[in-house]
């Protein structure tokens, strides 16, 4: 019996599927196969394009005509697909930019795409270039092109990275943007919240990631975003100066990382329900940080995540005049810490949460024996790397001191605790019998 092609002999709208998954470079090369696969591959409505491929590791000899055959590569391929008219649902883009050269073609690429109602954008330019962008009259002197930031069809964008996109043209306007994704961006001034956050009336869900020793001062302003995230991982540019303001009434979630900055003028977050702060203490730049306007924005929170670092920096807060809010709604809390300044928090934290019933604890093992829970209405209580050793046994029952009773009672062994039958019956019997919890449900995690 010979050999059949079955996969020809699929629907074509399958072979359509199959091909957007792939990457743009290998779903072309199928086009050599028969006319049936260039027909199909021109209806393809994934790309993504990226010249690290050719690029990376840098060639020492024929950058440049590597470069230019990419340029053509990506000029052939959105021809093809302008020419079939078929749709394009989501463009990548990665392009090392080095000369106002690369800033035509980006420009003209994403352009292209967005004419032809793109729905999702990723574009990853490198730039490694400090010279002035050309300037004309469509795009002015943005980094970027002015017909991405007046899509009709967009609904999620992603830009990276360590860019700077210039002025952005006066009329954004992204009426089916839902998603945003800004890694190491710059914008002049306060264009971010000016400009481009206001022209986003359906936005929801936005992350700010800045990874430069560069820190830029922003103020996030929307009031129809629910979900956002903000993560500064440098703090060389952190001074006294250095400030952020969270004004979006809308957001449910919030995963703020940073190092602490010197105020927070103005936390407006009145909708909020879970929270997971990952705030560092920075030793060099500014020993008094003022929490109380970050604190006092969240207090309203259900859902509480306090990393160690942050609950060091609350703890030394603490110890320099902060006096904490009342967190009224407050249900769960996670709290980790790593020494003894932050253990310390934990007992001052649940006298101003009245309704907490569930209680995360993580870094047993670095409990200092002198801090006690005491009674409490905390009626789950939750031992995150749980490995069962009598030191953390004999941390928890100091910690329980004077706890009568837990209704409900979890541990999490850590990946590397093998957990058998005989581990989880000695660990039962310790909880009950060594530190005195009264527990009905104890479960295990591996």
């Amino acid at each position: 019996m010979g050999s059949r092609d079955l996969i020809s002999c699929l629907p074509r709208e399958v072979l359509v599927e199959i091909l957007s998954l792939l990457p743009t470079k290998l779903a072309a090369s199928t086009s050599l196969l028969s006319k049936k696969w260039r027909y199909l591959f021109a209806l393809v409505h994934s790309l993504d394009f990226d010249d690290t491929v050719l690029l990376q590791p840098p060639p020492e000899e024929g950058r440049e005509e590597l470069k230019e055959s990419f340029r053509n590569f990506v000029d052939r391929r959105l021809a093809l697909q302008c020419g079939c008219g078929s749709r394009i649902k989501k463009f990548s883009l990665t392009y090392l930019v080095t000369n106002n050269s690369d800033v035509v073609d980006e420009r003209r690429w994403i352009s292209s795409v967005v004419e032809r109602g793109v729905l999702e954008v990723d574009v990853t330019l490198r730039p490694r270039w400090l010279g002035p962008v050309h300037t004309d009259e469509v795009h002015g002197n943005c980094f970027l092109p002015y017909h991405l930031f007046r899509s009709k069809t967009l609904v999620k964008l992603r830009l990276g990275t360590d860019t700077n996109v210039g002025k952005l043209p006066p009329d954004v306007f992204l009426p089916a943007l839902k998603s945003l994704f800004l890694d190491t961006i710059m914008f002049d001034d306060q264009d971010l919240s000016d400009v481009l956050l206001p022209g986003c009336p359906m936005l929801e869900e936005l992350t700010v990631v800045h990874k430069t020793d560069f820190y830029p001062n922003y103020r996030i302003s929307s009031q129809t975003i629910k979900k956002l995230t903000v993560f500064y991982c440098y703090d060389f540019g952190i001074d006294d100066g250095s400030r952020i303001s969270f004004d979006a009434p809308s957001v449910v979630s919030l995963n703020y990382t940073d190092y602490a900055l010197y105020e927070y003028p103005l936390v407006n977050l009145g909708s909020l329900v879970k929270a997971k702060l990952d705030i560092s203490y920075s030793k060099t730049n500014i020993k008094r940080p003022d929490l109380s306007g970050l604190l006092v924005g969240i207090s309203n929170v259900e859902t509480l995540h306090l990393s160690p670092d942050s609950t060091d920096l609350i703890s030394r807060c603490v110890k320099h005049g902060l006096v904490l809010p009342v967190f009224n709604n407050l249900v769960t809390l996670s709290f980790g810490s790593k020494n003894k300044r932050g253990w310390k928090l934990l007992p001052y934290l649940l006298k101003h949460s009245p309704k907490l019933e569930t209680l995360i604890i993580q870094g047993l093992d670095s409990y200092t024996g002198d801090v006690t829970i005491g009674l409490f209405q905390v009626k789950e209580l939750h031992v995150v790397g749980y490995k069962g050793t009598a030191k953390e046994l004999q941390h928890l029952k100091s910690l329980l001191a004077g706890t009568e009773c837990i209704p409900k009672m979890q541990v999490e062994f850590p990946e590397d605790v093998v957990v058998d039958d005989a581990k989880m019956i000695q660990t039962r019997r310790d909880l009950f019998i060594l530190v005195g919890v009264v527990s009905t449900d104890v479960a295990y995690f591996e």
